[in-house]
């Protein structure tokens, strides 16, 4: 009996040694926050356009100073921006050494905004641009699904479809001149968001996806592109993500659904949530 017993304390002991030595070889899981984020200094590439209101003012200036000192809390290790690498060897940003305060009050762009602004204050030599673009390809090809909708007379499709994203955009453009840029952003970054948490932008994207037939189906091929592009985006920030990172990832709020998903479904990824950063105190 007592050898038995010795035998069965012996085996414990080495499937606890084994959990132990299993646990140290595992390496830090890579922290990520996603800060989704309307374009500062539109492009007009959307569907849906905001027009922006200057982020140089002395007080949007003193809001996304705030930003920087909350968002300086989650203790980042790098960060990454919406940009194509120079250098797809290291995925280094080529703009951010030129960065200096100066950049600040003549270029509204967010990548300098909030990106680059994080990092220059906390010191960091890692800024990564994670981007993907092709001249080959489009990664969200909207205008067959026009075409097809048209062809079908159902051109009332769109604006069904399209209403909710107007509407947060018309409530963009009139926010700017009451709440502060954090507060916007916490909200962009709610992943209760009606638009731009997970159930909202999957609403739009899955809704493509009764756009077609037998012969064609845009709404399918779009969505297999959009999910391109971002599962892209999201492989170029997993091969420059080092053990233990804590990465702060600075991209368009369109970005959030896809983005989100593949840093929570990611073996060794964890997702920081955004919104407690971004808001007010």
């Amino acid at each position: 009996m007592l050898k038995s017993i010795a035998a069965a304390l012996s085996g414990l002991g080495l499937l606890l040694s084994a959990a132990s030595a299993l646990a140290e070889a595992a390496p830090e899981p890579v922290q990520v926050m996603i800060v989704g984020t309307y374009h500062f200094d539109n492009p007009g590439q959307d569907l849906n356009n905001a027009r922006i209101a200057p982020v140089t003012t002395p007080e949007k200036q003193a809001q996304l100073a705030a930003i920087s000192e909350r968002l300086a809390r989650f203790r980042p290790t790098a960060v990454a921006v919406e940009r194509i690498a120079a250098d797809p060897d290291t995925l280094l940003d080529h703009v951010y050494p030129r960065f200096d305060a100066a950049m600040l009050a003549s270029n509204a762009d967010e990548r300098i905004q909030i990106g680059y602004r994080l990092a220059s204050r906390l010191g960091l030599s890692r800024v990564y641009a994670v981007d993907e673009q092709s001249d080959e390809k489009d990664y969200f090809p909207f205008q067959p699904v026009l075409d097809w909708w048209e062809a079908h007379g159902r051109t009332d499709a769109f604006a069904r479809l399209n209403a909710p994203v107007a509407a947060a955009t018309a409530e963009l453009e009139r926010r700017q001149h009451q709440d502060s840029i954090g507060d916007i952003l916490a909200d962009m970054n709610d992943p209760d968001d009606a638009l731009n948490g997970p159930a909202g932008q999957s609403a739009f994207y899955y809704g493509l996806m009764n756009v077609g037939d037998g012969r064609s189906q845009p709404g399918a091929a779009l969505n297999a592109g959009w999910y391109e592009r971002n599962a892209r985006i999201f492989a170029k920030l997993a091969a420059v993500a080092r053990p233990g990172d804590r990465i702060v990832v600075v991209y368009g709020a369109g970005h959030n659904y896809w983005l989100r998903h593949f840093v929570t479904m990611t073996p060794g990824f964890v997702l920081e949530e955004a919104g407690p950063y971004l808001a007010d105190d």
